[in-house]
C-alpha cells in the first residue's frame, strides 16, 4: 500500500509539472521561458564573477608589470612534445623572459604517470630555446589550476608572479592564484585560435563555464592539493642564480 501511494503521488506530481510547463499552452510556454531564463542566469553567475575578479589583472605582454617569477601552466603533451596550446604558452613565456618581465620560470603540470610528463617537456622546450636550466623550476603535481597556484605559494614560496596561459584561462588562473595568496598578473597567449582546431577552442571556452563553479568552490574552501609535501627552495635558488648572472 505504501509503495502504491508513493507511485500515485509521483504520477500526480509528474502530471502537475507537465501541465505547469506545457508548451501547448501560453501560460506553460511563459513559465518554461521564465524557468530557462533563471537557469541560464544561474549557470553564468560563476564565470561572470570569476572574470570580474580576474580581468583587472590581465595585461598585454608589453604592459604587464615585471615580477620575479613567470608561472607557465601545463596544457597537454604528445610523447615528449608540447601540444599546440602549450607551445603557444611557452613561446609567450620566452618573449616575456627576453623582455625582462620575469627572471625565473615555474613550469607546473601533470606528471601523474611515468609516461606522461608535462613539466619535463616544458623544461626541455625552454632549454632548447636558450633558457639556462638553473632558471627553470618544475612542479610535477600541478594537476589543475588551483593546485598549481596553491603549491606555487605553499611549496615554492612564490609571492609575486606573472601567469602565462591562453586568454580564456588566465582570468580564472589569476582569480585562483590571488586567492592562494600570490600577487599575480597574467598575460594571455594572443595566438590561441591558430594553435589547434576551432572546435577545441570553442570547447575549452565553454569548459570555462563549468570550471568557474569549481574555481569559486576552491577559492572559498581552499582544499589541500593532492600532493603537498615539504617546502622547496628551488625558486629562491633560481632567483639567486639569476641575480648572480645579471
Amino acid at each position: 500500500m505504501g509503495r502504491g501511494r508513493v507511485r500515485s503521488g509521483l504520477r500526480r506530481a509528474r502530471k502537475a509539472f507537465t501541465r505547469t510547463f506545457s508548451l501547448r499552452t501560453l501560460p506553460g510556454r511563459r513559465r518554461s521561458f521564465q524557468a530557462l531564463s533563471v537557469a541560464a542566469i544561474l549557470l553564468f553567475i560563476p564565470i561572470v564573477y570569476v572574470r570580474a575578479q580576474g580581468d583587472p589583472y590581465v595585461y598585454s605582454a608589453a604592459d604587464v608589470p615585471s615580477e620575479p617569477v613567470g608561472i607557465v601552466f601545463g596544457a597537454g603533451v604528445q610523447g615528449d612534445q608540447p601540444s599546440g596550446y602549450l607551445t603557444g604558452r611557452l613561446n609567450l613565456a620566452l618573449d616575456l623572459w627576453h623582455a625582462g618581465k620575469f627572471k625565473v620560470f615555474l613550469v607546473t603540470g601533470d606528471n601523474s604517470t611515468p609516461t606522461y610528463n608535462e613539466p619535463k617537456a616544458m623544461r626541455d622546450y625552454l632549454t632548447a630555446h636558450g633558457v639556462p636550466t638553473n632558471l627553470i623550476v618544475l612542479d610535477y603535481a600541478g594537476f589543475d589550476t588551483w593546485q598549481s597556484c596553491d603549491r606555487a605559494k605553499r611549496i615554492f614560496g612564490v609571492d609575486h608572479a606573472i601567469l602565462i596561459s591562453q586568454g580564456f584561462h588566465v582570468p580564472r588562473a589569476v582569480y585562483l592564484c590571488r586567492a592562494a595568496g600570490i600577487d599575480a598578473y597574467a598575460v594571455g597567449d594572443p595566438n590561441g585560435l591558430d594553435e589547434g582546431p576551432i572546435t577545441e577552442w570553442i570547447r575549452d571556452n565553454l569548459r570555462e563555464v563549468a570550471a568557474s563553479f569549481n574555481a569559486v568552490y576552491q577559492a572559498t574552501i581552499q582544499p589541500d592539493p593532492m600532493f603537498l609535501g615539504p617546502q622547496d627552495d628551488a625558486i629562491a635558488s633560481a632567483l639567486h642564480s639569476a641575480a648572480a648572472s645579471s
